[in-house]
């Protein structure tokens, strides 16, 4: 005779946690609704891949230090706003991320480029890809960080393996000599085989002259803009239209 318990106790010993819980809810069904045992087998294996699907994206997010909790779904588009819903949309798969397509967002300060940038590292996270969001300033602060403990290459090549990161708030702070190196480099790994975003309040017309220094310029640019989509955001400030309502 099978012992039920025994069979739940194995499925959480072998960590089956989304099978366990199927299987315990199957148990509690009236013995006309029970299924097949074919039935009962799409089952456990249905919920046992949502599982695991739901606990990866759930450790993606974690990883992935994303600013905001940010869903495609709820980012405002209208003409004012400079954006539409299938500009969207035609990203919403991801699969700018196997071609290798950067995302460059600019625009004025409040006006949800930070929110866009976090809302395609989650949509990215929930289909199974890793993300890293990078805010400049404690990026720099990596940065000088990995130069004194002598880690700067290795978290450079960490940087470089992941398949989305995001950029946020580039053009705030001036750029150090150190700094411009470190991104060449990074884009330079990265150029052809994996994704960047970048957010800026400057128009992207602008960075050269932020960057500050031609040759870099010109390498870090032509690294950036060889397969990219644009979003150029206008319109007031999101956040003091919060502030307003409340």
């Amino acid at each position: 005779m099978i012992n039920t318990e025994q069979t739940l106790e194995q499925l959480q010993q072998l960590k089956l946690f989304g099978m366990a819980q199927a299987y315990g809810t199957t148990l509690a069904l009236p013995s006309h609704e029970l299924p097949t045992a074919h039935e009962l087998m799409a089952r456990l294996v249905e919920a046992e891949h949502l599982s695991r699907t739901h606990q990866r994206t759930q450790m993606y997010l974690k990883l992935s230090n994303l600013r905001y909790d940010a869903v495609l779904e709820q980012v405002q588009c209208s003409p004012l706003r400079n954006i539409t819903r299938d500009q969207i949309l035609a990203l919403a798969d991801c699969t700018f991320l196997q071609r290798a397509e950067n995302i460059l967002i600019t625009g004025p300060t409040g006006c949800g480029k930070s929110y866009l940038a976090c809302a395609f590292g989650r949509q990215a996270c929930t289909l199974g890809h890793k993300v890293l969001y990078l805010g400049m300033n404690r990026f720099t602060e990596k940065l000088s960080l990995a130069k004194i403990e002598g880690s700067y290459v290795k978290l450079l090549n960490y940087i470089e393996k992941i398949p989305l990161i995001i950029i946020d708030d580039f053009g705030l702070v001036p750029l150090e000599n150190n700094t411009r190196t470190a991104l060449l480099q990074l884009l330079e790994d990265r150029y052809g085989k994996r994704s960047t975003i970048i957010t800026s309040q400057l128009p992207v017309n602008k960075w050269y002259q932020y960057i500050n220094e031609p040759t870099l310029a010109d390498a870090i640019m032509d690294r950036l803009s060889g397969s990219v989509h644009r979003f150029e955001l206008k319109g007031e400030s999101m956040r003091r239209k919060t502030l307003e309502k409340n």
